[in-house]
């Protein structure tokens, strides 16, 4: 597995292939009729709704975009499970001087949530953990200063 590749887990792709279809059909669908209705209120120079509408449209045609472009060239996410730290790993970390253990998975870009605990392969802290096994210390820098933790556990 690469370490900069882009990953989505299979209920990502499932949640954004319910979405594409959502956007594609009843949203798109809710938008045209809503520009139908502003053109049918008269000048377009001056309609705010009809340029608020497209506006909308716009923002639609790119989130499908978007969606389309990251179910095209995501792969799946496997349950990890190795010793050695990839995307799907769940990681136990604790931070250098203070003793705290924290929990992490390092996921995709996409999926990337830190108050849930999961770190993007891309991230600084992913990158310093990707490719590392139980017991070894990494750092890297963040605009605080250079962090330093010790991989308590990987599974």
């Amino acid at each position: 597995m690469q370490q900069t590749g882009d990953y989505i887990t299979k209920e990502k792709r499932k949640a954004l292939e319910i979405e594409l279809k959502d956007l594609k059909g009843p949203k798109r669908k809710e938008i045209l009729a809503s520009l139908e209705y502003a053109k049918s209120l008269g000048d377009l120079s001056e309609n705010a709704e009809y340029h608020q509408t497209r506006e909308e449209q716009g923002k639609l045609e790119e989130r499908i975009a978007k969606i389309e472009k990251i179910l095209q060239f995501s792969q799946n996410v496997l349950k990890s499970g190795g010793d050695i730290i990839e995307v799907g790993s769940t990681v136990i970390v604790q931070k250098q001087n203070s003793g705290e253990n924290k929990t992490y998975t390092i996921v995709g870009f996409e999926e990337a949530d830190m108050v849930k605990g999961k770190i993007s392969n891309r991230s600084p802290f992913g990158e310093a953990l990707f490719g590392k096994k139980k017991g070894d210390n990494i750092s890297f820098k963040t605009p605080n200063g250079t962090v330093h933790y010790k991989i308590i556990n990987v599974s």
